[in-house]
């Protein structure tokens, strides 16, 4: 018999769906009848990229509601999506758990939700169910967030989330630094919009009340300051599906697995992996620079190319440089990063830096050339650069392109240096001793089973 019926939420993108995926393929594992709710767009996502049918849900619930938005505006607009969730999803939430009550389903217990969908904790409550939450992002930037009324009173912003000073905050030793300029809330999309995102975030700090635990996808090890700022905050990472990736983690476009046949005929440690995660757009220019930064190395690369990363790119320049590497690069519209990240033959891994594709870098003890887009992904430059030093960051230009000289030669520049790979290997022991038993993530994990089962 089920221990209870646990509902979860994320945020409507791509690096929000995996790790609560991840966490509910856990909670079934440990007996949970678990719902997950999906936008209907994002659902219809994730169902047309299942392989094999359901089979890879293993037992987790699909559910969707509306999300408030026209079907043809933009969901990469951060400013838009998040204008409008909070004020249409909550009662088509409340409407959903009326309705699995009406269809028969066992009551809903739980409600664990992620940190930045604060408005549902409302909702449950209201319906008499309890709250944990999530938080998908490093304790680092959830301490900034938290941290946000304090920043104000000492003047370091204003109380529209600007900076008043320009300067590098470090809110704890051991914590990554950053500049003033790149608040999470302030490089989250175009500037005018700016305001809707700090609203949101002071609001959920407001309903984050409601939670009666906070979890999130990292380890002790790999944010240990932060932890100690916040010991409330609990590290039940790095999470993952499973050993075998047999399992959905929710992928919204389908995986090309051509490419792991391609990786176990390269030698080890001989591949560059490229991949920008589901919302960094480039233009076509830093397109170009990229893809002749990779050729300029002369190494095997696997490229992952969203069908919408780019705009305006020449097809035919296009089709001459996939002529040009076809011996040597492969390019793909997405693949099981968890499965390139594992694989012997990647030596590098150029990241946009967003949580979850930083967290796989480190359970495999793979060195990183940082390229971050947006949000928090400066943040998580700065632990990889500064604080674990696994890896080195891209310097663009004064016109802010990274040129396909800068590409070769940080590519370089981190496969050749054996310490980054030695100090990525022992933070990917320590994260493995974080999981396993008697470590601190899996201590976490029991206390959190344990108060779901109550």
């Amino acid at each position: 018999m089920a221990k209870g019926h646990v509902m979860v939420l994320p945020m409507p993108c791509q690096g929000h769906v995996v790790p609560l995926m991840e966490l509910s393929h856990r909670l079934v594992d440990h007996g949970f009848e678990v719902t997950f709710v999906n936008t209907d767009v994002d659902h219809a996502l994730v169902l047309a990229a299942l392989p094999n049918g359901g089979e890879a849900l293993r037992g987790i619930h699909l559910a969707s509601i509306p999300d408030g938005l026209a079907d043809d505006e933009d969901r990469k607009d951060l400013n838009k999506l998040v204008d409008a969730y909070p004020r249409h999803m909550p009662a088509y939430l409340e409407a959903l758990v009326g309705e699995m009550e009406a269809a028969g389903r066992p009551r809903v217990k739980w409600l664990v939700a992620d940190f930045n969908m604060g408005w549902s904790f409302e909702v449950a409550k209201r319906l008499g169910i309890r709250v944990a939450s999530f938080w998908p992002a490093s304790a680092a930037c959830l301490a900034i967030i938290l941290k946000i009324p304090q920043l104000i009173q000492d003047g370091v912003l204003n109380d529209k989330g600007w900076p008043e000073r320009q300067e590098t905050l470090q809110l704890a030793p051991g914590m990554p630094p950053l500049h003033t300029s790149l608040l999470p809330w302030n490089n989250a999309g175009d500037p005018d919009g700016q305001h809707i995102i700090f609203q949101l975030v002071c609001r959920n700090n407001k309903f984050s009340d409601h939670a009666e635990m906070t979890v999130c996808n990292s380890f002790h090890d790999a944010e240990a300051g932060a932890f100690k700022l916040f010991p409330d905050i609990l590290p039940i990472g790095p999470l993952f599906a499973d050993k075998e990736f047999q399992r959905s983690v929710g992928n919204f476009l389908p995986e090309d697995t051509s490419c792991l046949k391609w990786l176990d005929a390269r030698p080890d440690s001989s591949v560059v992996y490229v991949a920008f995660g589901s919302m960094a757009i480039f233009d076509p220019r830093q397109f170009q620079e990229l893809a002749e930064g990779l050729e300029l190395t002369g190494r095997p690369f696997l490229w992952v190319v969203r069908p919408d990363f780019t705009a305006g790119l020449s097809k035919e320049w296009l089709e001459e440089f996939k002529k040009r590497v076809a011996g040597i690069g492969m390019i793909v519209s997405w693949c099981s990063q968890q499965q390139v990240l594992a694989h012997r033959a990647v030596a590098c891994f150029v990241s946009h830096c967003g949580w979850n594709s930083t967290m796989e870098a480190v359970r495999n003890g793979v060195p990183v050339l940082c390229w971050p887009y947006f949000c928090e992904q400066f943040l998580d430059r700065s632990y990889v650069t500064d604080v674990w030093r696994t890896g080195l960051a891209v310097c663009p230009g004064e016109d802010g392109v990274v040129t396909k000289e800068e590409v070769r030669c940080k590519v370089e520049s981190v496969i050749g240096d054996a310490d980054f790979r030695k100090r990525a290997s022992w933070l990917k022991d320590n994260a493995w001793r974080c999981i396993s038993d008697g470590g601190s993530s899996h201590e976490n994990f029991t206390r959190f089973v344990d108060l779901l089962s109550e």
